[in-house]
C-alpha cells in the first residue's frame, strides 16, 4: 500500500476490511475524498470503487451520504459493513417504523458516518434536510453513469442529482461508475456540476476474464457446454426476452443444473426467492435478462453467459464484468447472431416511441449496438478491442485469455477470395434480399424463391456449394460486423454493399474471416484457483463458510470471498497471526470465524501429511498496516525540492503526474521544514491561500478554493496549507 494516505486510515482499512495493500487508483482517490475535493473515480467493476469512499468515511469526521440506486444494492453493501465491523444505515422504502427510527437515531447521534440513500428520497424529500443537519460534507454517487443520456444505463431520476449543489453547498461530491467512455465522463461532470473534479479512470482490462465469441448455433447446448466447464460454480445466463429465460431456466432445470429465473415480468416475491438462491448459493445459476445484476454482490461468479447480444460494449463490459470480481480467473462466452442485433434494435425503436424518446437518442443507442457487434464480428484481440473502446492502449502481442490468442479460432484461408465471393452474390441479386436468400444462392439451393426471380442462373450459384448455411452465415455477419457489408432497417433487412466491399472485390483491400479452431489445435482451459491452492481443501472450506452463511443468514461472500478461501488453501495457516497476513481479514472476521477455519485447515493438513503456514503469496500482505516508508519516486522528488528546483523541472524529471508531485512537495515541506515556499508558489498567491485559510480554517481544501473564486488551483492550496502546519511546529 502505498504511504500518502495517513496512517489512521491505513490502519482502519487492514483492520476492518484486511487489507493491507490497495489497488490501483485506490489511493488517489482516497486522498482527494480526504481533501474535500470533488472527484469523478471510473474503476471497472472489481476494482473496488466502494472502499474508496467507504474507508475515507471512517476518518474524516462528519456524514458521508452514499447515493444508491436499488435497495438490494444498498442492502448488501450495509450489511457488509457491518460485517466487517462498521456501523452504516440505509434509509429506503423497505424499514419498518422502529427501523427507520433506529436509522435517524444512528445518524443524529453521529454514531454513523456512512448513510445510503436513492436519488429520489434524497431530492424529493425532506430527507437531505436531515442529512445536511447530521454534517453531512461528503456525497458518493455509485452507478453515476445512470445521470448520463449517452451512457448505457440512464435514470430518469439520477438527473434530479443535479440539485445536489443546493442542498448540500459545501459537500464535496464524487461520482463513481465502472463504465464510462470519455463522453459519458464529461457528461457527469457537467450534470453534476463537479468544481476542478479529480477525473481518475482506471485500467479496463480484466486480465483474469477469459473472453469468447460463439457463432450462435444450438443454445441450450451451448450453455451447457459453458456449465459443464464450471461444475459446481456460479454463474450468469443473459437472454434477450422474458420467455428466453424461462425456457432456458426449464431446459437447464431438466438436466438437472441447479438454475434459477430472473426478470421483470416474475412477482416481486418470486425475484426474491431467486435473487436469494442465488445470492446464499443453493442456486449455482441464474438465467435472466439483461436488466438484471446491478442488485447483486456475489464476488465468486466464474462464468457470465450471453446467449444474446448486450446492448452496447458498454453493458457488455459491466455484465462480464461481474464475473471474477475476487480476481480468480472466470469465463465470459458470447453466443452471437446478428439476427439478435436486429431484434434488439426493433425493441427499442418501439420502446422509443412509445416514451416519445428523442431521435438522436435513438440513434445513438442503435449505433452503440452496431459497435457491440462490429466487436462480436471481429477478429482481433478480445481484451484489445475492449480496451481500445474505452480510449486506452492494450501492449500485449498476446492476451492468452480470449478466444483469438488462445487459438480457439483460427484464420480462414484465403478470407479475401471468400469475401468476393458473398459480396459478388449480394450484388448479383442486386442488394434487394436478405442473407438467408444470399446463402440460399451461394450454396445452390433449388428454392422457388430462387426459380422464380431466375437467379439459379446466376454466376454466383452454386459457389459456395459444399459450404453448410451456419459456417456461411457466420462469415456474412462477420463481414457484416466488419462493415464489408451493411444490412438495412426495418422487419426485413437485406445485404447492401459498402464503399469498403467494392474495395474488396475489385483488390484494393484485404479482409481476414476467422472460424473454429479444431479440438487437436485449440489450449486447454485455465483452472478456476490459482497456482498451488488445494482444490479439495478449497471445497471443504467453501462449504464451511455456507454453513455459517446460512447459521448467520448472510451471503457466504460476506464471510470470506473466495480469493482468500483460496489463499487459505494455498498457505494454509493454522495460528491467529498467520491466517491475519492473508488479504481479506480483518480483526471482526478473525474473531467471529477465525478458530473454525483454523480447525479446519489443521485438521485437512494432518490427516494429509501438507505444509502449513506457508508464505502469503506477495509480501505486501504483513500482518501490520504498512510502515510510512518512502518510496524511490519520492526520495527523488526530495532530493530535488532539496536542491530548489522548480516544479515544472521536477515534473520532467520524475515523470510524475501533476497532483502526485504536489502531494510530494507538501510531504517534503511538512517534513523538511524550508524557510520559504516562493519559489513553488507566488508571494501573492500564498498571501491569499493564507488569509482564507485563517478565516475559514485548515481541515478541508474545497472552501478555500471557492472562497478565492476558483482562481487558484488545489495543487497550489495544499501546498501553502502544508507549509502553514509547518510553521505551527516550530
Amino acid at each position: 500500500m502505498r504511504s500518502e494516505l495517513p496512517q489512521e486510515l491505513l490502519s482502519a482499512i487492514a483492520r476492518h476490511w484486511g487489507f493491507r495493500e490497495l489497488r490501483p487508483l485506490q489511493t488517489d482517490a482516497m486522498r482527494a475524498a480526504l481533501a474535500g475535493r470533488d472527484s469523478l473515480v471510473v474503476l471497472p467493476t472489481g476494482g473496488g470503487k466502494s472502499l474508496c469512499y467507504q474507508a475515507p468515511a471512517l476518518v474524516r469526521g462528519g456524514l458521508t451520504v452514499v447515493v444508491s440506486p436499488l435497495i438490494a444494492l444498498m442492502k448488501d453493501q450495509v450489511d457488509g459493513l457491518a460485517r466487517n465491523g462498521i456501523a452504516a444505515v440505509r434509509l429506503d422504502s423497505s424499514l419498518t417504523t422502529d427501523q427507520w427510527n433506529t436509522a435517524i437515531a444512528a445518524i443524529r447521534s453521529g454514531e454513523t458516518r456512512l448513510a445510503f440513500v436513492s436519488p429520489e428520497r434524497l431530492v424529493n424529500t425532506a430527507t437531505h434536510q436531515l442529512l445536511l443537519a447530521a454534517g453531512a460534507n461528503a456525497i458518493a454517487i455509485d452507478e453515476a453513469h445512470c445521470i448520463s443520456h449517452w451512457g448505457h444505463d440512464f435514470r430518469p431520476e439520477y438527473r434530479m442529482l443535479a440539485r445536489l449543489r443546493e442542498f448540500f453547498p459545501g459537500a464535496a461530491v464524487h461520482a463513481f461508475t465502472a463504465t464510462a467512455t470519455e463522453q459519458v465522463r464529461t457528461d457527469i461532470a457537467a450534470q453534476l456540476n463537479l468544481y476542478d473534479p479529480e477525473i481518475l479512470v482506471g485500467n479496463f482490462d480484466r486480465p483474469n476474464l477469459t473472453y469468447r465469441v460463439l457463432p450462435q448455433t444450438d443454445v441450450i447446448s451451448q450453455i451447457r457446454d459453458v456449465l459443464d466447464r464450471h461444475r459446481n460454480e456460479a454463474g450468469i445466463v443473459y437472454c434477450l426476452r422474458r420467455a428466453d429465460v424461462d425456457a432456458t431456466t426449464d431446459a437447464l432445470r431438466r438436466a438437472n443444473y441447479k438454475a434459477v429465473p430472473y426478470h421483470a415480468g416474475m412477482s416481486t416475491e418470486d425475484r426474491k426467492r431467486s435473487h436469494d438462491a442465488f445470492s446464499d448459493e443453493s442456486a449455482d445459476i441464474v438465467v435472466a435478462t439483461i436488466a438484471f445484476g446491478m442488485g447483486i454482490d456475489r464476488s465468486n461468479v466464474r462464468f457470465v453467459i450471453h446467449a444474446c447480444v448486450p446492448q452496447s460494449i458498454e453493458h457488455y463490459q459491466q455484465e462480464t464484468g461481474r464475473a471474477g470480481r475476487d480476481g480468480l480467473p472466470s469465463e465470459c462466452v458470447l453466443m452471437f447472431s446478428l439476427a439478435d442485433v436486429m431484434a434488439l434494435k426493433r425493441i427499442k425503436e418501439k420502446s422509443a416511441t412509445e416514451a416519445n424518446v428523442p431521435p438522436e437518442q435513438l440513434q445513438a443507442t442503435k449505433q452503440q449496438l452496431e459497435i457491440m457487434a462490429r466487436y462480436a464480428s471481429g477478429a482481433v484481440c478480445r481484451h484489445r478491442a475492449l480496451v481500445n473502446h474505452f480510449g486506452q492502449n492494450y501492449d500485449k502481442p498476446n492476451c492468452g485469455a480470449c478466444d483469438i490468442c488462445l487459438g480457439d479460432t483460427e484464420d480462414v484461408p484465403e478470407a479475401t477470395l471468400l469475401a468476393q465471393k458473398i459480396l459478388s452474390c449480394v450484388a448479383r441479386v442486386k442488394e434487394g434480399f436478405g442473407a438467408n436468400h444470399v446463402i440460399d444462392v451461394l450454396r445452390g439451393a433449388s428454392t422457388e424463391a430462387i426459380r422464380s426471380r431466375g437467379h439459379d442462373s446466376l454466376s454466383t450459384y452454386g459457389l459456395l456449394r459444399t459450404m453448410e448455411k451456419p459456417e456461411l452465415r457466420d462469415y456474412v455477419f462477420q463481414l457484416v460486423g466488419q462493415g464489408a457489408l451493411s444490412q438495412s432497417e426495418g422487419q426485413y433487412p437485406v445485404l447492401q454493399l459498402t464503399p469498403t466491399s467494392w474495395a474488396i472485390m475489385k483488390g484494393q483491400q484485404t479482409v481476414k474471416l476467422i472460424q473454429r479452431a479444431t479440438p487437436s489445435t485449440a489450449r486447454p482451459e485455465k483452472g478456476t484457483l490459482p497456482a498451488d491452492s488445494d482444490p479439495e481443501l478449497f471445497e471443504v472450506l467453501r462449504q464451511l463458510r455456507r454453513q455459517n452463511a446460512i447459521r448467520l443468514s448472510v451471503p457466504p461472500y460476506q464471510i470470506f470471498t473466495d480469493a482468500t478461501l483460496a489463499e487459505f488453501a494455498r498457505v494454509r495457516p493454522t495460528t491467529p497471526d498467520r491466517m491475519r497476513l492473508v488479504s481479506g481479514v480483518g480483526d471482526v472476521k478473525l474473531r467471529d470465524f477465525g478458530d473454525a477455519f483454523l480447525k479446519t485447515i489443521a485438521n485437512f493438513a494432518r490427516e494429509r501429511g501438507l505444509a502449513t503456514d506457508l508464505n502469503p503469496s506477495r509480501e505486501a500482505r504483513s500482518s501490520s498496516p504498512p510502515s510510512a516508508k518512502i518510496s524511490a519516486a519520492k526520495q527523488m522528488s526530495f532530493a530535488l525540492f532539496r536542491d530548489g528546483a522548480a516544479i515544472e523541472d521536477v515534473l520532467h524529471r520524475t515523470k510524475l503526474t501533476r497532483a502526485t508531485l504536489a502531494d510530494h512537495l507538501a510531504e517534503f515541506i511538512l517534513r523538511d521544514k524550508p524557510e520559504s515556499i516562493f519559489h513553488w508558489v507566488p508571494e501573492a498567491v500564498c498571501e491569499r491561500v493564507a488569509a482564507a485559510a485563517e478565516q475559514l480554517g485548515t481541515g478541508r481544501l474545497k472552501p478555500i478554493f471557492l472562497a478565492l473564486n476558483e482562481e487558484v488551483d488545489y495543487e497550489s492550496i495544499r501546498i501553502v496549507i502544508a507549509f502553514l502546519e509547518s510553521r505551527k511546529a516550530l
